[in-house]
């Protein structure tokens, strides 16, 4: 990179850092107006909404240690089955019939299939049930109604009575969405990233001459001196008079 670009890069950053510098309350204003808009999405604008979690074993008994541990391989090879069938109509149906019943639930099908999340740890016979709700006392009766239901159908369905209730589900007042604080900390960034481009967009329209040099140097204008100009309260300011390189007996002023 040659000394030319060095410097050009040098006043670059230069005049960044001045320009941030003479802006900084503006750009923490605007941090400030980005943390207050998230905060008040997320407290007025976003449903809180709270989840329950039932944990389900699939455990088949067996009479010894061998038939235990091909019976604990064949539980392992069902457990993605029954992940599957966990969300199908066979179970979710007989669970919206009983939740809007007991909860006065008022979703459907699609819905309540979307409210739930079912997740498996590797080599684990333990099936997690997790149902997300706007009540998180309908959260966890829609997560225990399945872990009923499901307990009740599998045994019809696949000949088997090998899925037992771990933990059932309770009531967690405390929401898992909206996320205030990490909406907060995005807001700020937001903001502050607002201001900056604001800035800097504003500098690069800002078509003001602030240095003779610009004038010789990129117009090609030629200076003859300075001026003084009074202003209306005695102030001066000083005025170049510059004429045009190109053109003889011509002066501009500016």
């Amino acid at each position: 990179m040659s000394e030319e670009a060095n410097n050009e890069t040098v006043i670059d950053l230069s005049r960044l850092f001045t320009l941030f510098k003479k802006n900084f309350v503006s750009i923490i204003l605007w941090g400030i107006a980005g943390a207050i808009v998230a905060l008040l999405v997320s407290i007025i604008f976003m449903t809180p909404k709270y989840s329950a979690t039932i944990d389900l074993l699939v455990n088949q008994k067996a009479d010894n240690a061998a038939t235990q541990f091909n019976a604990q391989q064949a539980d392992l090879q069902a457990i993605n089955t029954y992940k599957d069938v966990l969300k199908k109509d066979v179970i979710l149906t007989p669970v919206l019939k009983q939740v809007k019943q007991t909860d006065n639930y008022a979703g459907n099908l699609s819905s309540l299939a979307s409210s739930i999340q079912i997740t498996n740890s590797t080599n684990s016979q333990v099936v997690s049930v997790t149902v997300t709700d706007k009540n998180a006392y309908t959260a966890a009766d829609i997560a225990n109604t399945i872990g009923t239901v499901f307990s009740s159908k599998i045994k019809k369905m696949m000949k088997v009575d090998n899925v037992t209730v771990v933990t059932k589900a309770t009531a967690n007042t405390a929401p898992v969405s909206p996320k205030t604080k990490l909406n907060f900390l995005i807001g700020i960034i937001l903001g502050l990233l607002i201001g900056i481009a604001i800035v800097v967009i504003r500098d690069l329209m800002d078509t003001t001459v602030r240095e003779e040099k610009f004038l010789t140097d990129e117009l090609g204008l030629t200076s003859l001196g300075a001026v003084s100009h009074m202003g209306g309260k005695n102030s001066r300011h000083a005025v170049s008079v510059l004429q045009n390189s190109n053109t003889s007996g011509m002066s501009r002023r500016v």
